[in-house]
């Protein structure tokens, strides 16, 4: 990794496990920063070594508390910047405020586009990120937007869990809404299966609100796997788990790149139809929110490398084959 400018790895307080764990697959120690407080709330760091000249990359998805996330990101990176860094490179795993795209209604924000204008006039100039809830948030950017998946780690995953069901033929991929069939499409090639879709109804005037209407497709007697980007309060998810098994499916099991796991998402787990629910770990997931059915993978090793690659200055579009 000394090819260049100097590699430097700096981590945010939103997940230092998982900053730690690119540092691991590096073999490059975490940078020296110190995060404070001021006596009002406001957000202060501290850089204990020279950055000058630099290639920084600033590990930090920004999860709850959204705000204090990207705010924190903001400021390591106006630091990075006034100490002379050749490059700053934001490392988002989790892209907060994503779902604010578009406007599906009158006088709504596109706030996935307002972040994206805070980063670029905060000094980022690149920002590597994984499923973004809608791919065209790239272009919400006008820097470069490495976009990894975590869907390859997942579908591995159930190569093996799910083995002999895959080999008899009895596995289908479920999108949870007519939204995600592209994604379901895309795992299913994964696993060399086919796909179901469920046809919800979302809630005009309430969020996180839905109900299931029908299922499209061949599920009955056969293993699902519902696949997403984000489960928040899997309000969704577990409608489509229920209604699976309501119409005959065998077994149900459920997988996203996201754990935003707000509240009530772990009782609604629990009480689910779901067997297992697998998730990367862009998300710090609390212990007040673990449970028997929740399982995470390290997505770590897929971002060390997009990071070496960049830093080094070779291609990673051959990641996302």
């Amino acid at each position: 990794m000394s090819r260049g400018n100097g590699l430097k790895i700096f981590s945010g307080t939103a997940h230092p496990e998982f900053a730690q764990r690119i540092s691991d697959e590096l073999h490059t120690p975490l940078a020296n920063l110190r995060h404070f407080r001021f006596a009002d709330g406001e957000i202060g760091v501290s850089l204990d070594e020279s950055v000058r000249g630099a290639d920084v990359f600033i590990i930090q998805p920004t999860c709850s508390p959204v705000n204090e996330s990207i705010m924190q990101l903001l400021v390591m990176a106006d630091a990075m910047r006034r100490a002379s860094a050749h490059y700053v490179n934001a490392v988002i795993p989790y892209f907060g405020y994503a779902r604010q795209d578009r406007k599906a209604k009158p006088r709504e924000p596109i706030t996935a586009k307002l972040v994206a204008n805070l980063l670029m006039h905060g000094g980022i100039d690149r920002v590597i990120t994984a499923d973004l809830h809608a791919g065209q948030i790239q272009g919400f950017f006008d820097i470069p937007v490495d976009h990894l998946t975590g869907m390859k780690l997942l579908a591995e995953h159930f190569k093996t869990a799910l083995y002999d069901e895959l080999s008899r033929g009895e596995v289908v991929v479920v999108s949870p809404d007519v939204g995600g069939v592209a994604r379901a499409r895309k795992f299913a090639v994964m696993l060399n299966t086919d796909i179901a879709i469920v046809d919800k109804r979302r809630s005009y005037d309430k969020q996180n609100v839905s109900e299931v209407m029908d299922i499209v497709g061949n599920i009955k007697g056969r293993t699902a796997i519902l696949v997403d980007d984000i489960i928040d309060t899997a309000g969704t998810i577990c409608h489509a788990a229920d209604g699976l098994k309501e119409r005959g499916c065998a077994r149900v099991f459920a997988c996203a790149t996201h754990a935003v796991l707000s509240h009530p998402a772990t009782e609604r787990i629990e009480a689910s139809a779901i067997e297992k629910l697998v998730f990367s770990d862009t998300i710090p997931i609390p212990e007040d929110k673990h449970s028997g059915k929740i399982m995470q993978l390290s997505i770590a090793p897929l971002f060390a490398e997009a990071i070496r690659r960049v830093h080094n200055e070779i291609s990673i579009s051959s990641m996302s084959d």
